[in-house]
């Protein structure tokens, strides 16, 4: 079948907004070409060796989202919906320029496979599922089919995050909330966690867990559960991650304090800078103490305490 193809151009800031707000109108899949979700030469030489060199000069000046849809109604939908956010943004999403077209099936299916080739972030290295690494002694390989679900390890807010876990993670249950992909279910697991709950509202988006799940071997430690944020979840968790948005991770503050274990750890990203203090005076009421923090472009994540 011909799907309906979308590509708009935003902002950095915007990318997150035109998302969701595509995925609201309808779309099956989204996918962000941002050039600065890319990493500076400080990574690249650090760490970044195993990314192809001519991925930046490949990818279009200004951030694209581009969208699938079933049919044409679902895609005027969309149109108009973007319309209203560029009528009512507090942010700057740029020109919100939209074209279309039409793709195959099997097109749609592996369009986004020449974005993804493996990468490192600290200690972990993100394999590509139907690309070949040779893991060197430390490193920590995890194969990764994304599929439409959000978390390859080349977004900021996801590489902010294994930082932080690698840094902070100690041993015992995690949790991780809103998983995407799994990618970081799957870090815990690598680290040695024999028991993480991972959860997302997504039905697509825990297909794609599950099958990385599968593959890294790790059934018998990432559980999988269909849900919204921490309700129906029980404690304790001695590390819990969420890379979700600022509003997101206060809303998940509260219901999340009981949950925690003696000294647990709860590491948050996906958070503007901007948010940032919010996202701190937020969680300082509920009891939390900032323990850690890392920033990347335009984005910041916060490791917090019990």
């Amino acid at each position: 079948m011909d799907w309906v193809e979308l590509a708009v151009e935003t902002t950095s800031l915007g990318t997150e907004a035109v998302s969701a707000l595509l995925m609201q109108a309808g779309a099956l899949g989204t996918q962000i070409i941002d050039r600065a979700d890319l990493p500076g030469q400080k990574e690249l030489g650090e760490a970044w060796a195993l990314m192809d060199e001519s991925l930046r000069e490949q990818m279009p000046s200004q951030p694209v989202v581009k969208a699938w849809f079933q049919d044409e109604a679902q895609a005027i939908s969309a149109r108009e919906a973007l319309g209203q956010l560029k009528a009512r943004a507090a942010f700057d999403a740029g020109s919100l320029q939209v074209s279309s077209g039409s793709v195959r099936d099997e097109v749609w299916a592996e369009s986004w496979k020449s974005h993804f080739h493996p990468i490192r972030v600290g200690r972990f290295v993100i394999r590509p599922s139907w690309e070949a690494y040779a893991a060197q002694p430390g490193e920590r390989v995890i194969d990764l089919d994304p599929g439409m679900a959000f978390g390859t390890g080349w977004h900021e807010t996801t590489r902010l995050c294994l930082r932080l876990i690698e840094k902070h993670y100690q041993g015992g249950r995690g949790l991780d909330v809103g998983t995407g992909s799994g990618i970081l279910a799957l870090a815990l697991g690598k680290l040695g966690a024999r028991e993480v709950l991972a959860v997302d509202i997504d039905p697509g988006a825990l297909k794609a867990a599950r099958d990385n799940v599968a593959q890294n071997g790790l059934s018998d430690v990432v559980t999988l559960k269909q849900g919204d944020l921490s309700q129906g979840i029980k404690g304790p968790f001695a590390f819990v991650c969420a890379n979700i948005l600022a509003d997101a991770i206060i809303q998940l503050s509260a219901p999340l304090w009981p949950l925690m274990a003696p000294g647990g750890v709860f590491v948050a990203s996906g958070i503007v800078k901007d948010r940032g203090e919010d996202v701190v005076q937020a969680l300082g009421r509920d009891g939390w103490r900032l323990r850690d923090q890392m920033e990347e472009g335009e984005w910041v994540a916060l490791a917090f305490e019990v």
